[in-house]
């Protein structure tokens, strides 16, 4: 039989030993206090602002990621700072 011009690029490596499952990485967990510093900045942007300080990708950006990063603090900690958020873009016409 003839053998296959591409090999399995799913094979072991000689003398690797695959791992099991068992062996996963551990979940990921960001630093809160850099996840906190990180909105606090984006906040500090908007509670100086007079008009809107970020263009229109920029403003979606952080529309998606400022409610996905309150997500990994405490719940209430969380709801307050999306409450914030909200508030200031509302206050710059942005809501």
């Amino acid at each position: 039989m003839p053998r296959p011009i591409q090999s399995d690029l799913f094979a072991t490596l000689p003398g690797a030993e695959p791992r099991a499952a068992e062996e996963a990485l551990p979940p990921y967990r960001p630093d809160l206090d850099k996840v906190r510093a990180r909105l606090q900045r984006i906040l500090g942007e908007l509670r100086t602002a007079e008009t809107m300080p970020w263009d229109r990708e920029r403003l979606s950006l952080f529309r998606t990621i400022f409610p996905e990063m309150t997500g990994w603090l405490p719940e209430e900690e969380g709801r307050c700072l999306r409450l914030e958020f909200q508030t200031a873009l509302a206050r710059l016409g942005a809501a």
